[in-house]
């Protein structure tokens, strides 16, 4: 069995970091077995030479190897490009089809950001590894395929899983060996001899002299966190060898490539969640529309209260008028007629200086105020059913004209219609 040393030569894989050591270390190992595999790490970092090695080094060598980018196929065709489809099944479906699976029967197929693939199709995936069986999109006969599936994946499984993207138990099934490839920042002794292999293979590729870095820019190379690890990494070294006349670069030169060079030894950010509390919807904005609108209702009974105790109707009023003049915007002028109207809908009692208001036992004034909650309340109701009923006239009864002129969902429109049987 080959060493690892020579497994890099013959894979191109440059660097000494132990992380990449124990993950070549592993495929080598579960390489003569038909053990599923799933490759994890970073965008970027290789992920690809693992299955490579796999199949490689596995009793299937002779047979097919397919590598499959499943983020890059759409989901409407992603079952036929897998399982294959028959003929007449869907639109376009002119003849019959074999998919990968039947494809690469006794060979691998590598599946690249697996994490992307639709629920559907995680579950005839499921099936392929349980039993090795699967159907054409469109037939009813069951097929049978003995494929080795390595997979591969940038994203957080138990995240996908929590969120009800990627099944569980599938999850389980691919991941009988997990291999992690390390990100670039971690492998930083690795960094500046990547860097000159990428450089050599340019300098070649354009015939032109190699360019090499100052001592400086080796440093400065070696610090930044290269978010796009190797992929990035290779970049940068084309762009260099082939914008750059000068082929020694120094610091300055390096990072005038290098994308927020300045806080390459920042953490990575950590992607928020968004706040569930945010109104980020037309329910939850008009319930916070409402609730501002009884704290104003309180304000105006807390007055019309302070009324029957004071027996001060002129001060009073000029208070009600005041807070419907903070409400409308209008301070320092008379009240206009949607003021008087408000004050009109609330209820509020006219002031009658010259007729003495009579004191109400204890009782009394709790019996008072709840029965102006419930007219407030019944206010409130007769209003909203009053604008709905006007929209559906003007618009002629058409519910989504209706909702978009009140500000809300066609949903809450609906809603509102059943609940006050319109």
């Amino acid at each position: 069995m080959e060493n690892i040393q020579a497994i890099k030569q013959r894979f191109e894989l440059i660097g000494n970091d132990p992380k990449l050591n124990r993950a070549i270390e592993k495929a080598m190992q579960v390489a003569p077995t038909d053990i599923s595999v799933l490759v994890t790490g970073e965008s970027g970092v290789g992920k690809e030479a693992i299955p490579k090695i796999i199949h490689s080094l596995s009793h299937r060598k002779h047979a097919k190897y397919i590598a499959v980018n499943c983020g890059a196929i759409p989901e409407g065709t992603i079952d036929s490009e897998l399982f294959g489809h028959e003929k007449g099944a869907f639109t376009g479906a002119t003849q019959t089809r074999s998919g990968y699976f039947e494809v690469a029967d006794g060979g691998t197929i590598f599946l690249d950001e697996v994490g992307e693939l639709p629920l559907t199709t995680q579950v005839r995936l499921l099936r392929v590894l349980e039993n090795g069986e699967f159907l054409k999109v469109g037939s009813s006969q069951v097929q049978k395929t003995n494929v080795r599936i390595v997979a591969a994946t940038n994203i957080n499984m138990f995240e996908a899983i929590k969120k009800e993207k990627f099944r569980e138990d599938l999850y389980y099934r691919l991941s009988t060996v997990e291999i992690t490839i390390p990100p670039l920042r971690e492998r930083q002794d690795d960094i500046h001899l990547l860097f000159r292999k990428f450089a050599s293979d340019f300098g070649q590729k354009y015939k032109m002299p190699t360019i090499r870095l100052e001592d400086d820019a080796v440093q400065l190379l070696t610090k930044y966190r290269w978010p796009g690890n190797i992929r990035q990494l290779r970049n940068i070294a084309e762009q260099i060898s082939v914008l750059e006349e000068s082929r020694s670069v120094t610091w300055s030169t390096l990072k005038s490539y290098l994308p927020d060079a300045s806080s390459s030894n920042l953490p990575a950010v950590v992607g928020q969640k968004k706040s569930e509390g945010d109104f980020s919807n037309e329910r939850e904005i008009l319930y916070k529309v409402l609730f501002d609108m009884k704290n104003d209702l309180n304000d105006l009974k807390k007055l019309t209260l302070e009324l029957m105790k004071n027996n001060d109707g002129n001060k009073v009023q000029e208070e009600n008028e005041g807070l419907i003049r903070k409400i409308y915007g209008n301070d320092g002028e008379e009240l206009q007629d949607n003021e008087r109207t408000a004050l009109e809908v609330l209820h509020l009692p006219e002031p009658r200086p010259e007729k003495p208001v009579v004191q109400p036992n204890h009782e009394d004034k709790y019996h008072f105020a709840e029965e102006i909650e419930e007219e407030e309340t019944l206010s409130l109701q007769e209003k909203e059913v009053e604008l709905i009923k006007k929209s559906l006239e003007r618009n002629r009864g058409k519910r989504k004209a209706a909702a978009a002129e009140l500000g809300i969902s066609e949903r809450t429109l609906y809603r509102k219609i059943k609940q006050y049987d319109l």
